[in-house]
């Protein structure tokens, strides 16, 4: 009848699996997903006239974006898809708080 280890020293037992990321995300890309998500929305953005404008043209750049953020999450670059993910997510934060602030302080819903 053999002794069970406590675990405070090591065994001769092989080492558990470790798991890895076939494609990492690394930081340089997810910058570059970051700057074209904000470039992008930017350039919609200069193409509204008003707040209802800013709210549709962000939310269709917004759409068109994540499309494409999916693609490349299937068939690309994970971190560059992440990085669009996050400045779009981020875009729309920012747009939906402005629409939500026009809409508290007049009482009248801007999209329409």
């Amino acid at each position: 009848m053999g002794r069970t280890p406590s675990g405070l020293f090591p065994s001769r037992t092989p080492p558990r699996p470790t798991y890895r990321e076939p494609h990492q995300v690394r930081p340089g890309q997810l910058a570059a997903g970051l700057g074209a998500g904000a470039v992008w929305l930017a350039m919609f953005a200069l193409l509204a006239g008003d707040l209802r404008g800013l709210g549709w043209w962000t939310i269709i750049a917004g759409a068109v974006a994540w499309l494409v953020a999916a693609v490349l999450a299937r068939h690309g670059d994970r971190g560059v898809a992440a990085g669009l993910a996050v400045a779009v997510a981020v875009g729309w934060g920012i747009t939906t708080t402005l629409v939500a602030l026009r809409w508290a302080g007049m009482s009248n819903w801007p999209l329409w």
